[in-house]
Order: structure tokens, then sequence, then C-alpha cells
């Protein structure tokens, strides 16, 4: 996101500049976490406990196109900040901007790249969403997918938030009182059922990967662009971009995570000392063992 309410970022068509090279590739996928809508009665009005909303201008949605995005994910908590209204909003704009979408209940999105048709599914823990905690539902919508793509992508919006998020528990994780989902249980599922890739997002920090049944899992690719939307310090601030390269039939082929680093109010740079990546590979080997993959002091992804 690039802004909430009336804090918006002042100059929208250079936020990704320090990013923009590296923001390449026959797909290229993004979280959005908020809503591009001009309502102001969201869901804040209502509830009783710390409460954020996130909106930047429908118009906005072209800035994300002209950064190299091709695709975004609305399965999150903020895509119904201004509730159903503003996610039609979102997704007009997005519709205007030329940006492809996925995330809303029963949504199967298609793309076509190199003759192939690639699926893209978001899910989250939210009825306006697809299912997460559902496992026969995710399933059943993983299933169609599958019946008419040669490679499908679940975007998946699972896990606790914050610094002491990092670590995979193997469990089901509670935070604000929401199960946010088992991720290493949801991600085998959708694979044993026949997704061929796991892009998570919810925790805002990184944390491990693995190649699971030869299909790449990244349990949480962590914050990556927003002004003044999230804590930046430590280990919130460190985030990358992931390229993956994947064979006809979704295996995983190679990987490489470009370390970015959120500066200022939450501006994406090219991060030199490459934090990101080298936390990744930390975190696998801590978390997973041999399952976790190797991340090289480049960026590297090995198994």
């Amino acid at each position: 996101m690039l802004g909430y309410a009336d804090t918006l970022a002042p100059d929208p068509a250079h936020y990704f500049d320090g990013v923009r090279s590296q923001i390449t590739g026959d797909i290229r996928f993004a979280n959005l976490e908020g809503t591009l809508t001009d309502r102001t009665a969201g869901k804040c009005a209502v509830l009783k406990t710390s409460c954020y909303e996130f909106r930047i201008p429908p118009s906005w949605a072209r800035y994300f196109r002209r950064a190299g995005f091709t695709i975004v994910s609305d399965a999150n908590n903020h895509a119904f900040d201004f509730w159903q209204g503003g996610l039609d909003d979102t997704v007009a704009a997005l519709d205007r901007a030329g940006l492809a979408h996925t995330g809303r209940t029963q949504e199967i999105t298609y793309v076509k790249v190199r003759h192939l048709t690639v699926a893209f599914i978001g899910v989250a823990s939210y009825a306006n969403t697809g299912p997460l905690n559902d496992y026969a539902a995710a399933a059943r919508l993983i299933h169609r997918a599958a019946r008419h793509a040669d490679i499908v992508v679940v975007a998946m919006h699972a896990g606790a938030e914050g610094t002491a998020a990092l670590h995979l528990t193997g469990q089901d994780e509670i935070y604000g009182g929401e199960n946010r989902g088992n991720p290493e249980a949801f991600a085998h599922m959708a694979v044993d059922n026949g997704a061929d890739l796991i892009l998570g997002y919810s925790p805002h920090v990184l944390r491990a990967m693995e190649i699971y049944r030869k299909r790449l899992i990244a349990y949480s690719l962590g914050n990556f662009a927003g002004y003044h939307n999230f804590t930046t310090e430590g280990d919130l601030g460190v985030s990358g971009i992931l390229h993956v390269k994947l064979a006809a039939n979704g295996r995983f082929l190679s990987g490489r995570f470009v370390s970015t680093a959120l500066v200022g109010p939450g501006m994406p740079e090219l991060d030199a000392s490459r934090r990101g990546a080298a936390l990744i590979g930390q975190l696998s080997r801590e978390d997973l063992g041999d399952r976790g993959v190797h991340v090289t002091p480049s960026g590297d992804i090995r198994h």
C-alpha cells in the first residue's frame, strides 16, 4: 500500500523506483494490503478494538501497474476495511488499470503466459476471501483450477503477525482473536491437491521456505512497500523480491531472493547487505532442518 486515509505517499508515481529493476518476469505478483476507494465509512467506526483502515485513491491502481505488477491478491484482513463497497471499488479500479486480481470467495484467476495457463487463488481466514481454514473447500477450489490450468499458484494470508511470528509453529496461529490458520498444514494440503507454488504474506516478516514434493512454499514474504502503513524497525523492515522459475508442469526449477528494505516511511529499496536472503536461509534451517531451502549469499535458492 501507499498510505491510508489522509496519509498518502506524496510521489506515488516514483515510490517503486528503487526496486523497479527487479520487478521482472512473465508474471509479477503482489499482495494488495488494503483498498482502492474513496469511501470514508469503514470498519473502525463499529469495531471497539485497535483498528486500522487502509485506503488510497482508486486512480492509484495505475502506479502498481506502472511499477511492473501484473496481478495482485485481495485475500487479506484489509481488503474489507470499507466493507463490500470498498472491495467492489478496489476490483473496479484494478480492472480499469489492467491489473489482474484474485482472492475473493471462490475466485480463480487465469493468466496466459508462454502458451501456458497459470491459475491464481487467494486464501485467507475471512468469509469474503478464498478459504484458508476449510481444507475441503480449498481443495475443491484447487482441483477446479488445476482442471483448466497448467500451473496453480496459491497466495496464502496465513500466520500470526510481528517479530514474534518469525518462526513457524506447526500449529494453528491465533492473532487478534482470529485463527490465521496452520501455514504448514495448509500449504502441504494445497500441494497435495495440485498447487504448484505457495506464496505467503500474513506475518509482516519473512519466514522460512521449503521445497515440498518438488514445489516451492514461501511461508511469508514480509512487508514490501507502505507509506506509514507498517512498523519498519528491525526485522519488520527486512524484505525482498522472490524470483521463481517453474517447469511447465509446475515443478520448481530455480529461485532467487533479491533482498530489499523498507526505508523512511516505508519506501522499498534494494538492500546491498542482503539481510533478507540471510534471514530466510537462517529461518529455513532453524524451522525446517533438511526440509528447508538453502539460500546462498547471492540469494540463490537451492535444496
